[in-house]
């Protein structure tokens, strides 16, 4: 796994012979004290090392749920088109509910994913990829996870969790939860991963309430990311962003407007110490019109009034 790596701060000497002059012993003493001081406020400016590396990953959404045709493969070219660190894959890769069929359906997953094999994929398991222990099985098999893990990437923690069989979460789920980010509490940067939005009209009722909450704000996880819906939705709640992620293949429910939330597309994030941007990708054509807009653009139902007009579509 890879870390970030240790500040180094500099004082500005070359080697060679020592030199023996008082002053400019003492001249280099206020440079190394001038170097440290610059790191220092650096730091304090910045909220990170001068050098902490920055990195990117991406999020697929829902890849079934009436797969459409060739959405999840131009998903994938895409995504790959932008070298992303890792991509994380918010659930339901298979249409699953029947275990005679179910090894043949991820077989023919690990057809679509063979091109992309260079890209780390951490899955995370939807009601279409587990309803069964045997189903369970076959998840691990194929996806090489279990159905909930944690993981570091530079400066950043994310913890995956399972409520496949269940919309909320369930108390092993939190549990599970509330050790990985106590165990995980140096990370300044933390994700949290998994299908169903079991939040989401607690959040939408601004109602703190919730058990999920109130560990994200006790152990400073700053982003809950959910898929299930299809549909592109972000609230906020006591600086706990909250996401569903729009559809990577599964069919496009209600209005299937794109101004509404409704359309095929994918979530490219860029991490640079603690200030973490979301870009969210529309499919270019035939399956969209490739408009790329801020996560701040997006609200609970939709685009936020005033920005439904003059998206232009990406170069």
């Amino acid at each position: 796994m890879r870390t970030a790596s240790r500040p180094v701060i500099m004082d500005g000497v070359t080697s060679g012979a020592p030199n023996k002059s008082p002053s400019a012993r003492i001249g280099r003493r206020r440079l190394f004290l001038l170097a440290a001081a610059a790191s220092v406020f650096a730091l304090v400016r910045t909220g990170n090392p001068a050098d902490q590396k920055s990195f990117r990953f991406a999020i697929l959404g829902d890849r079934t749920g009436e797969a459409q045709a060739g959405v999840f493969e131009q998903a994938w070219r895409e995504t790959a088109a932008e070298h992303p660190a890792f991509v994380v894959a918010t659930g339901d890769l298979i249409e699953g509910s029947d275990d005679a069929t179910a090894a043949a359906q991820w077989q023919a997953v690990e057809r679509i994913l063979e091109p992309y094999r260079s890209f780390r994929l951490y899955a995370v398991p939807g009601n279409h990829d587990i309803w069964s222990e045997a189903s369970e099985r076959l998840y691990q098999r194929h996806t090489e996870r279990p159905p909930h893990y944690s993981f570091d990437y530079e400066n950043a923690h994310f913890t995956i969790l399972d409520n496949s069989r269940s919309e909320e979460l369930p108390a092993g789920e939190l549990s599970f939860l509330e050790n990985d980010l106590k165990a995980h509490a140096a990370q300044p940067v933390k994700f949290v991963f998994f299908h169903r939005p079991s939040w989401l009209i607690a959040v939408a009722m601004q109602n703190p309430n919730f058990a999920l909450h109130q560990l994200a704000r006790q152990y400073g996880a700053q982003y809950v990311i959910a898929g299930h819906t299809h549909l592109l939705a972000h609230l906020e709640l006591e600086g706990v962003t909250y996401i569903s992620m729009a559809s990577s293949g599964g069919h496009l429910r209600a209005s299937g407007k794109y101004e509404d939330g409704w359309f095929f597309g994918h979530a490219l994030v860029e991490v640079n110490g603690t200030k973490v941007d979301f870009k969210i990708e529309e499919l270019k054509p035939p399956h969209g019109q490739g408009r790329v807009t801020n996560l701040a653009d997006w609200g609970m139902l939709g685009l936020v009034q005033g920005r439904k007009g003059g998206l232009a579509p990406s170069k």
